[in-house]
C-alpha cells in the first residue's frame, strides 16, 4: 500500500458508479486498441487517473492481466481456482491458482499462489451468501506497485479475472469511465524479484505475517458484480 493516499473525488466516484452499475458479468471484452487519447495526470492536480478497464501484472508474475475498476464494489476480487487452506506455523494460509489470458501475448498461463489469509468476508449475492478468503496482493498498475486485498473466488464466467474496488481505488486516485488503457504498463525492474523475496521471508518467519483482521469480527459485503 502507497503511504500517500489520495481520496478520489465524490463527483468521479458518483460518475463511476452511474456509468457500471448497468454492466452485467457478461458484457464484451474491451481491446486495448479501443482507448482513446489519456487525461493528462496534471490536469488533475497530479492524482493517477485510470480508465475503467487497465492492465496490470500480478506480482511476482510477469504475465499481464486486465482488469477492471468498478466503485460499486467495496473489496477488490481476484479470478481463482483449486483454493486450499492449510496451516503454517500456526498461520492459515491459502493456495490457489489463477489460470488468465495474458493480455499481451494471449497466451493462456496458470499462476500459483500461496498468501496468508488477511480476513474473512461474508458476500452477499442475489445467489445467496459466501465466505471468502481474503489475502494481499501486490499488483502493479502503471509505473506503480500496490499492495491490496483481494478476495478470491471463481470468477470464469465474468470477462474480466482481477476486479478493483472502493479499498484500492482509494490508494490509487480517479477514475475516468469514458476511457480505458490509460496507463502504459511499465513495472519497475525490481517489482518481482522484491515481491517473492517478501513471501519468502513470510514463509520462514511466521511474525511477518499480519493476520490481525483474523481476530475480528467478520465483514459482510454485497456481491461485486450481478
Amino acid at each position: 500500500m502507497r503511504l500517500s493516499i489520495k481520496q478520489f473525488s465524490v463527483a468521479a466516484c458518483f460518475a463511476a458508479t452511474l456509468a457500471l452499475a448497468g454492466q452485467a458479468h457478461a458484457e464484451p471484452e474491451v481491446m486495448e486498441d479501443d482507448a482513446k487519447s489519456a487525461v493528462k495526470p496534471e490536469q488533475l492536480g497530479g492524482q493517477v487517473v485510470v480508465g475503467w478497464i487497465e492492465k496490470a501484472r500480478i506480482l511476482p508474475e510477469l504475465a499481464a492481466v486486465k482488469l477492471k475498476v468498478d466503485s460499486g464494489a467495496l473489496t477488490s476480487s481476484m479470478h481463482a481456482v483449486n483454493i486450499e487452506t492449510f496451516t503454517r506455523k500456526g498461520k492459515e494460509w491459502v493456495r490457489y491458482d489463477v489460470p488468465v489470458k495474458d493480455a499481451d501475448t494471449d497466451e493462456l498461463v496458470r499462476m500459483e499462489f500461496e498468501r496468508p489469509v488477511y480476513r474473512r468476508v461474508l458476500v452477499r449475492g442475489a445467489g445467496g451468501k459466501e465466505r471468502r478468503p481474503v489475502v494481499k496482493m501486490s499488483i502493479c498498475l502503471g509505473d506503480q506497485v500496490y499492495e491490496e486485498q483481494f478476495s478470491l473466488r471463481d470468477r470464469g464466467d465474468m470477462t474480466y479475472p482481477v476486479l478493483i474496488g472502493r479499498r484500492t481505488i482509494e490508494h490509487i486516485g480517479l477514475i475516468d469511465v469514458s476511457e480505458t488503457f490509460l496507463l502504459p504498463l511499465e513495472c519497475p525492474a525490481e517489482a518481482g524479484e522484491e515481491e517473492r523475496s517478501k513471501q519468502k521471508r513470510m514463509q520462514r518467519d511466521e511474525s511477518l505475517v499480519d493476520d490481525s483482521k483474523m481476530k475480528e469480527p467478520e465483514e459482510t459485503e454485497e456481491e461485486d458484480e450481478d
